[in-house]
């Protein structure tokens, strides 16, 4: 599997249309202990209000509540910045799973006391895409 590396999160392709992708990824984020807050269809949006046509392209709204009340003591409007996003879309055949860069998004803060914060989310997030790998191989 190849995770790709963006300045804003980290992604890999799934062997797995947009439905099933989806299942996976919230069972994966359930098992770091996330909850899915909210899943945008952001495709069905624009169809809707633009008759635009992007693709499957969902977005889920993924939350550690313990994590989050730690941020939001820090930081009380960082709730501005909240969920953590991760990310399915299929475009050329290929279905893709991205997760949000908990460090980049958390940076524009200048809190240094959220990077512990942003370490262990990151790490949580990772063990999401290679979750992805896991099933793969089975």
């Amino acid at each position: 599997m190849n995770i790709t590396s963006l300045p804003y999160g980290n992604s890999t392709e799934v062997a797995l249309d947009v439905p099933a992708a989806i299942a996976r990824a919230k069972e994966l984020l359930a098992e770091q202990g996330f909850g899915v807050l909210c899943e945008i269809d952001v495709a069905a949006t624009l169809r809707a209000k633009l008759g635009a046509e992007i693709g499957e392209y969902v977005i889920l709204g993924a939350c550690r509540p313990d994590a989050a009340r730690t941020a939001l003591a820090a930081e009380p409007d960082l709730g501005l910045l909240l969920p953590c996003n991760v990310l399915v879309r299929r475009a050329q055949g290929r279905t893709t799973v991205g997760v949000i860069d908990a460090g980049a998004m958390l940076g524009i803060v200048g809190n240094d006391a959220l990077a512990p914060l942003a370490a262990d989310i990151n790490g949580r997030l990772a063990a999401v895409l290679r979750g992805f790998e896991r099933a793969a191989a089975h």
